[in-house]
């Protein structure tokens, strides 16, 4: 059986791709003089957060996915970034290629939350593979390729920041349901507003005028005391 080893050599936002899309460079090499006709491969791409530390702001960002630092020693379980596929032409012993993985901006995404909590440094993934190889010299052999095939990466987050500005420049994303999207459009038709984000300011103006005022200090607390007990103390 044809041994298979993986390598990955870098990754690149792609400038050119309709959505936000990483480029991962990907070095494969075959048991010597072997000669693989095609390798239909499938690549699953993991987070491993426990390969890292994180800054107060990082932790601070990452509590709704690990919770309290305290708790770190069991949360920080892997997260499942993305799984592609990918069909690696005719080759000899080495060669490299390009593996495309379309990321999203979607927040209830826990990878993409991960991504974002990030302020520097590098994400640790696991890159784990799997597939079929067609080999032989004077024929066709099909073997397997071995699922405990894997590759470990560290992504600069600086990668994923470039990826992300490149199509959501300096903003965010969010999702809402569709009834939720239908009233907000109703609303900016009513209103005759020019975009979302005035739509939404707009929401926000109006939720602040409306808000009720705060609660009366009650100047040193004795009246509060006077209307939940009866009497004031001295």
């Amino acid at each position: 059986m044809t041994e298979f080893a993986f390598a990955c050599t870098g990754v690149r936002a792609d400038p050119y791709a309709a959505g936000p899309t990483l480029v991962f460079r990907l070095r494969i090499t075959a048991s010597a003089d072997t000669r693989v006709h095609a390798l239909a491969l499938r690549c699953q791409l993991r987070i491993e957060p426990a390969g890292r530390g994180y800054g107060r702001g990082e932790a601070a960002a990452l509590h709704d996915l690990f919770g309290e630092r305290s708790r770190w020693g069991s949360t920080l379980q892997p997260l499942q970034f993305a799984q592609v596929a990918v069909m690696v032409p005719s080759f000899t012993g080495e060669t490299e290629t390009e593996v495309a993985v379309p990321c999203t901006y979607d927040m209830d995404i826990a990878a993409a939350r991960y991504f974002d909590a990030l302020e520097d440094g590098e994400a640790p993934l696991l890159m784990l593979f799997s597939g079929t190889a067609f080999t032989g010299s004077g024929g066709f052999h099909v073997e397997p390729v071995p699922w405990d095939r894997e590759a470990p990466y560290r992504m600069p987050v600086a990668v994923w920041r470039e990826m992300v500005e490149q199509h959501f420049p300096g903003c965010g994303w969010l999702r809402l349901p569709r009834d939720t999207m239908a009233e907000l459009l109703a609303y900016r038709s009513r209103h005759a507003l020019a975009s979302w984000e005035s739509t939404v300011r707009a929401l926000l103006d109006a939720a602040e005028v409306n808000e009720p005022p705060p609660p009366d200090s009650d100047r040193a607390g004795a009246p509060v005391l006077q209307r939940v007990t009866g009497r004031a103390t001295p």
